[in-house]
């Protein structure tokens, strides 16, 4: 059984009525929505417990801001934080009458040309996108500070980084996004992260650091984006919400999964970036080792957790944050 803070909440963060008041506003949209995703209609059933207890507890706490609230949402490759978000924007619009937009950390990737650079400057695996150091950290302290504004009619522009190709799509092709918003959802599978000590970056974690980063070179440099850049980036957050995954093992089950997805979404050519298994596996050892630290530390440090069992289905909302348990301004 679903543990929901409705039925254990020391009081309850809301009452039943609440949530079905809810429930019953945002049903015309559920089913559209979930055909739109590609998934399965088992997602409602975690409605009252998870997704409009969350979505009431991130619309609440914006409501007590003077300016919109910035929700960090992390989780490994697979673990669904896009469907998440999502099923709060959809929420929080309809069911909390809530301007609410979305930002994945993908669409911060440099473009293809800008990786390779750093490929040629730094370390060749910095070609592959994924890991602190191939993303475009002003552009993304740009667009949160611009979500951050109140300016009234505004377009947003944002950027779209297309997988399928592996290269960010150009200006023309971004997505539009009305200001001013009450609530940014920014999405990411390393939103939020920390570095390691140094001392914990000597030993390889896997058959890629230990055959093509030998010396070490390429995690100390990720390593160190994520003490500087993304430490200002991350800053922006007000709140930390982590999708706890049961293993690694589910990242590649999970994320492969979301390449048959793209793949039917893409159509497969000769020109198609769609990975197969064995692309697909060493292209998760490029994130093995953050995400194992993660997996490690961030549950005791998020505000709320998210615990995922192995057949992808949410068992918990926890709240870490007494500040947001007792209903507070944080």
């Amino acid at each position: 059984m679903i543990e929901s803070p409705v039925q254990s909440g020391s009081p309850p963060l809301f009452s039943r009525a609440e949530i079905q008041a809810i429930e019953a506003r945002v049903a015309p949209h559920i089913d559209p929505l979930l055909e739109e995703l590609r998934i399965s209609t088992e997602v409602a059933a975690q409605l009252q417990a998870i997704h409009i207890p969350l979505a009431l507890l991130l619309g609440r706490t914006a409501a007590r801001q003077s300016r919109p609230l910035i929700v960090g949402i992390n989780g490994a490759q697979g673990s669904g934080k896009s469907t998440l978000c999502c099923l709060l924007q959809m929420i929080l619009q309809h069911g909390c009458n809530l301007d609410v937009a979305t930002l994945s950390i993908d669409d911060l990737y440099l473009t293809r040309t800008e990786r390779e650079g750093l490929a040629e400057r730094i370390h060749p695996l910095l070609a592959t996108r994924g890991v602190p150091g191939t993303h475009d950290i002003a552009l993304g302290l740009q667009l949160l500070d611009e979500l951050s504004s109140r300016n009234h009619g505004a377009q947003l522009a944002m950027p779209v980084f297309d997988k399928a190709i592996d290269d960010r799509l150009p200006v023309d092709r971004w997505r539009a996004v009305p200001t001013p918003v009450d609530l940014v959802l920014f999405e990411g599978w390393c939103v939020g992260a920390v570095p390691q000590g140094a001392q914990n970056l000597h030993d390889p974690v896997n058959a890629l650091e230990a055959d093509e980063d030998p010396q070490g070179v390429w995690r100390r440099f990720v390593n160190q984006q994520l003490a500087e850049g993304y430490a200002e980036l991350f800053a922006k957050l007000d709140l930390l919400v982590m999708l706890q995954i049961p293993s690694m093992q589910c990242v590649f089950e999970w994320r492969g999964l979301q390449e048959r997805k793209l793949a039917d979404q893409a159509g497969v050519t000769d020109n198609s970036r769609i990975m197969d298994d064995d692309a697909l596996r060493r292209f998760i050892m490029h994130y093995e080792r953050l995400t194992r630290f993660m997996l490690a530390e961030m549950p005791a440090r998020a505000d709320i957790v998210l615990p995922i069992n192995a057949n992808h289905q949410f068992e918990s909302l926890r709240i870490n944050n007494q500040v947001l348990r007792r209903g507070t301004s944080p």
